[in-house]
């Protein structure tokens, strides 16, 4: 009781001393604001602020004049051209949804199916061995080293059940700011190094599944009504990749395993009649035999607990022991005799092999051939190699080949995302279109999203910086809320202007004068807002004010899956503001002289009311 009392004190102390600290923060903030900090801010708005106002309504101004509004149109057109091919001559990297550091790293072992689980566990005991000399002993960065063998240890997560020839070993790391700037993806290869010397097991190294559940980056889907053609094809597109030792890929392997074991008990079924035994009779007593035969049933208050009858252990796994086995069984031609009779007199062993199973997909065989990418490899570009090497591959007719798994599903979801940018667009037409009465103003805007691209293209390719279909794709969608409500602002004011009869020219450059302020005001606050998310700071403040020890550091699981979407917004806001501040007054009057001309309209008078498209 005395030790739990005197930690509640040491912890109650300790939020007094923190609360105490974030009190003498806030009030140093106030008198530093009240001392000093509003003479900065006063000055900075009535003095340097308006100047800087000035001088960008000269600059609209200037652009305004003349034919610069249609120079500067095609130059921002020329641009977006140029961020496209930009992007393609840097060819950033493109990823279907970010990954950052491992902080599991497994090791997959299959064995034959039929493999004895105790070999298996064998077999994982050495891949174990060799994991942890990798990673050594004491390593602070790795919390632990466990293995699994037929439970839980398949690579397809979404396959239950017990699998005896299975085995895993998983490196599990300490929390990332606990690593001291450690990288953990270099483990990888450097294990798939030190497993691919075992013989007679199929062994992968990947890290922990990151985001929705996906396929393997490779995934070749071979379909065909034929079975046999289906296998010939399968294995010479096997024997050809792998021929080709394509840079990037771990192993290739087929799903497709003809080397199952089997047992076959053939009957005889002349001397089974000859001694009034059925096939029923001799499958029933293998199968009690094996699995078992529910003989009765044991209750209890909670649940009902099945019994189940069945041969000893170290007989049921002995073939001779079963094939000895005495079927009992009443002979009707002797009288009802009951008699006993060994399987072995009726039927005989054969030993085999045979399929251990035939994937179908919309009722079609298929095999599928499946690898994992190594990690200092783009799996697009190693999928994009595959592709054109299996253009030259003659592949027999009634077979089809596609790229299937983390591709087909990385399609789809560009497929979504293109999809559901283009209906945001629609809504936001309708949405300016009823609130502006007018076709012109909304496309004014609509503008600013898509050039807004070329700031995205331009900053991920400078900087090579990694591509997230899934991510990238919703920091444009969340970039063109933004992009359009800052065009909104500088349109309506200039609505207004307009309307209260001031000259076309002087109520564009007003406008944007006076619009300029929460424009940037928006632009600034959601880049400085998004920058700690983009480059992953961590700070916490609980021990910043009770120990004075921020821990910061940069980095963590956060920066890798909201890192695309940051810098996504980042960019575009930064090339958006430009859009806005120059691109749309001038694109505003060129679109009021088109409307002029095309309802015949007199510009003689610059301060009639806006046209309508």
């Amino acid at each position: 009781s005395y030790l739990i009392a005197l930690s509640n004190a040491s912890v109650m102390g300790s939020a007094s001393f923190g609360i105490a600290n974030l009190t003498v923060l806030i009030y140093g903030v106030y008198a530093l604001h009240h001392f000093w900090l509003h003479r900065v801010i006063s000055n900075f708005q009535y003095n340097a602020w308006p100047s800087v106002q000035a001088a960008y309504k000269n600059l609209v101004t200037w652009c305004l004049h003349r034919y610069r509004p249609i120079g500067i149109v095609f130059g921002v057109i020329v641009l977006f051209v140029f961020s496209i091919v930009f992007t393609a001559i840097r060819k950033p990297s493109v990823v279907f949804f970010p990954q950052g550091e491992p902080n599991f790293i497994y090791t997959y072992i299959r064995l034959p199916i039929g493999t004895d689980q105790r070999v298996t566990d064998s077999v994982t005991n050495i891949v174990e061995d060799k994991v942890i000399a990798v990673v050594g002993k004491d390593n602070p960065i790795v919390e632990s080293v466990i293995s699994n063998v037929a439970v839980g240890a398949a690579e397809d997560q979404t396959q239950q059940g017990v699998s005896p020839h299975l085995g895993k070993v998983g490196v599990a790391f300490v929390k990332f700011a606990k690593r001291d700037g450690q990288s953990t993806r270099v483990y990888m290869d450097k294990i798939r190094t030190a497993v691919q010397d075992i013989k007679g097991a199929e062994i992968s190294v990947n890290q922990e599944q990151g985001g929705p559940p996906t396929g393997l980056p490779i995934s070749i889907q071979i379909g065909s009504d034929d079975f046999d053609l289906l296998i010939s094809t399968s294995t010479s597109i096997k024997r050809y990749l792998d021929s080709l030792q394509v840079e990037g890929v771990e192993e290739l392997k087929s799903d497709f395993q003809s080397d199952k074991p089997e047992i076959v008990v053939s009957i005889d079924r002349e001397k089974a009649n000859r001694e009034g035994i059925s096939t029923t009779d001799i499958g029933r007593a293998l199968g009690t035999a094996v699995f078992g035969a529910e003989v009765s049933r044991f209750r209890d208050e909670n649940d009902d607990y099945p019994i189940q009858l069945r041969v000893r252990s170290d007989q049921r796994n002995d073939v001779n022991t079963l094939m000895n086995m005495p079927i009992t069984f009443r002979d009707m031609g002797m009288g009802g005799q009951v008699r006993q009779v060994p399987i072995s007199a009726v039927a005989k062993v054969e030993y085999s092999n045979s399929y251990a199973g035939i994937k179908r997909i919309d009722q079609k065989r298929v095999v599928i051939l499946s690898s994992n990418v190594l990690s200092d490899y783009n799996a697009n570009e190693v999928v994009a190699q595959i592709t054109e090497h299996m253009k030259s591959f003659k592949v027999p007719d009634g077979v089809t080949v596609d790229m299937t798994g983390a591709q087909e599903e990385q399609a789809e979801t560009m497929a979504f995302l293109s999809v559901a940018f283009g209906l945001a667009i629609g809504l936001i037409v309708m949405i300016l279109v009823l609130q502006f009465n007018s076709v012109s103003k909304p496309l004014i805007i609509l503008s600013e999203i898509v050039f807004s691209l070329i700031g995205v293209l331009i900053g991920f390719s400078l900087f090579k910086m990694e591509i997230s279909i899934v991510m990238t794709g919703v920091g444009i969608m969340a970039l063109a809320g933004l992009v359009v409500r800052n065009g909104i602002l500088l349109v309506e004011f200039t609505d207004l202007l307009l309307s209260q009869g001031m000259p076309l020219k002087e109520a564009i450059a007003e406008a944007a004068k006076t619009r300029m302020t929460p424009v940037m005001l928006t632009t600034i606050a959601a880049s400085i807002g998004l920058i700690p998310l983009a480059v992953g700071l961590n700070i916490d403040f609980v021990t910043m004010f009770t120990e004075f020890n921020p821990q910061i550091f940069f980095g963590g699981d956060n920066v890798a899956f909201w890192g695309p979407l940051s810098w996504t917004m980042i960019f575009g806001l930064l090339f958006g503001t430009f859009l806005t501040l120059v691109l749309v007054p001038v694109m505003y009057l060129l679109f009021f002289k088109l409307n002029q001309r095309i309802f015949k309209r007199k510009p003689a008078l610059e301060s009639v009311e806006v046209a309508h498209a």
